[in-house]
């Protein structure tokens, strides 16, 4: 009897730890936007990956980057990712906030990199390469990355933007705008670039990447959240980049889509396997990722949208993914 009483006290004090152990693990919500971009987060949160590294953790997707910068400010997101594409303006303006580690891209390796990115011209438009957006109505979603891909491949040739007419374009209507013949061409990240082509018979691409721009982000978190905990934010970030190996493993792209595919809405299986291949996951930042956040910021001051440069060391905090590289090499073993 003794043995037995022994037994069910040995049981039930492993219950009470267990019971401890998971009311203790910290609570994250991990901001993610509506595109195949979120995969890190997404697997994280689907494949337990982040809950192995002692994080209760929980996707909040949202459509665009002001709404996922609305959800932080308001504490409904604990980390969001975010462009490089117009940050350096808020972090002028005084928005106070820390990148700790890559969301999506290559920065890590070079400055640019946008494979994921193109402009889709309609049929019966006459349009056949750049040159010919002179004149025309092109969509893109203002202040997007896309936006800034398009200005920047249109600049090269010689296009300002009093040549053409650029329409606002919210990036759930991006088709649909573009099926019903509103625009003339509109630029488009994936999924929503390939479904245009496939949406619209006679549709084209007149240009895909080239390494105009990096379409690339970060996630990143408000400095109480970040620096309250380090062994969480740490976790967190441990997190991002084993993750962002399974993502990457080829073996592991049928599983990928199927959790992808719950995260993006109205997008097939399908469409969803043959988009992901233009996408990069590396959660690396370094010097190159400052080059890139120094382009956006040129392009911010010729807009006028900033007044000076702005130092990128003021907003990166490297302490955490450095970390990771160096005690889990076996996370980015695959990438150059």
């Amino acid at each position: 009897m003794k043995t037995v009483r022994t037994s069910i006290a040995f049981a039930l004090a492993a219950m009470l730890m267990a019971a401890g152990s998971a009311m203790a693990a910290p609570k994250l919500n991990l901001g993610a936007a509506s595109n195949n971009g979120g995969m890190i987060v997404f697997a994280g949160v689907d494949r337990g990956i982040f809950a192995k590294h002692g994080i209760d953790a929980k996707a909040v997707v949202r459509n665009t980057g002001a709404q996922l910068t609305k959800s932080l400010k308001a504490g409904q997101i604990d980390f969001a990712p975010a462009a490089f594409t117009n940050l350096p303006a808020a972090l002028e303006r005084g928005i106070k906030v820390r990148g700790i580690v890559g969301y999506v891209g290559a920065s890590y390796s070079k400055p640019f990199t946008d494979a994921m990115v193109g402009i889709a011209v309609r049929p019966g438009t006459g349009i056949s390469s750049i040159a010919d957006l002179k004149g025309k109505k092109v969509g893109a979603t203002f202040g997007s990355t896309g936006d800034l891909y398009l200005r920047t491949v249109l600049s090269k040739s010689g296009i300002n933007k009093s040549n053409y007419r650029r329409i606002n374009v919210r990036p759930p209507s991006l088709v649909s705008l573009f099926d019903s013949g509103g625009v003339d061409a509109m630029v488009a990240w994936e999924p929503y670039l390939t479904r245009m082509l496939d949406k619209v018979k006679g549709a084209k691409l007149v240009s895909r990447g080239g390494d105009h721009v990096c379409f690339c982000a970060g996630m990143h978190g408000v400095p109480d959240r970040v620096y309250r905990d380090k062994k969480v934010t740490q976790a967190f970030v441990n997190g991002m980049a084993e993750s962002a190996a399974w993502v990457r493993d080829p073996k592991n792209v049928d599983e990928v889509v199927k959790i992808g595919v719950r995260y993006v809405r109205g997008v097939s299986p399908k469409l969803f396997k043959r988009t992901i291949k233009y996408w990069t996951y590396d959660p690396r930042l370094g010097e190159n990722t400052f080059k890139a956040f120094n382009f956006s910021v040129k392009q911010l001051i010729a807009q006028k949208k900033m007044k000076r440069p702005y130092d990128p060391k003021k907003y990166f905090d490297l302490t955490f993914i450095n970390r990771t590289m160096k005690e889990h090499p076996e996370w980015f073993k695959d990438l150059n």
